[in-house]
C-alpha cells in the first residue's frame, strides 16, 4: 500500500523514541502488502479498529476529506503506547496517516467528538 504523511511517524518517533521501531514496522507491514478490506487487514493486525468522526478542515488544508463523517482506522502500536489514526483507500491502495498520539491523547481526541 502507498503510505502517504509518513512524516507523522518521523515526528512521533522523535517525541517518543520508545515507540519508534514499533511504528517503522508498522510501515513496513502495510508498504509490504496489498489490503482489500478492513477483515483482511484484521489478519496482520487483529486490534485494528473502525472510528466514525466529524471532522472539520481549516482552509488550504491539504487532506482527503472535507467537513464531513470519516471512518478512521486506528491502530495500537507498541502493545498501546501509541495510535495511529488513518484514512484507508482500499480501492486505490493508499493510507493517509491523519494523526499519530499518545494513548492520552489519542482519549482527548475521542472525548472531542
Amino acid at each position: 500500500m502507498e503510505i502517504i504523511a509518513q512524516q507523522k511517524l518521523a515526528e512521533f518517533a522523535e517525541r517518543h523514541s520508545t515507540s519508534r521501531s514499533a511504528l517503522f514496522r508498522w510501515l513496513d507491514l502495510m508498504q509490504q502488502r496489498n489490503f482489500s478490506s478492513i477483515n483482511e487487514l484484521r489478519e496482520t493486525f487483529p486490534h485494528a479498529d473502525l472510528v466514525k468522526k466529524e471532522i472539520p478542515t481549516q482552509p488550504r488544508q491539504q487532506v482527503p476529506y472535507d467537513n464531513r463523517e470519516m471512518i478512521f482506522t486506528i491502530f495500537n502500536i507498541g502493545g498501546n503506547k501509541a495510535r495511529l489514526i488513518a484514512i484507508i483507500r482500499y480501492e486505490s491502495q493508499q493510507v493517509f496517516i491523519h494523526k499519530v498520539l499518545t494513548h492520552a491523547e489519542d482519549d482527548a481526541w475521542n472525548r472531542r467528538g
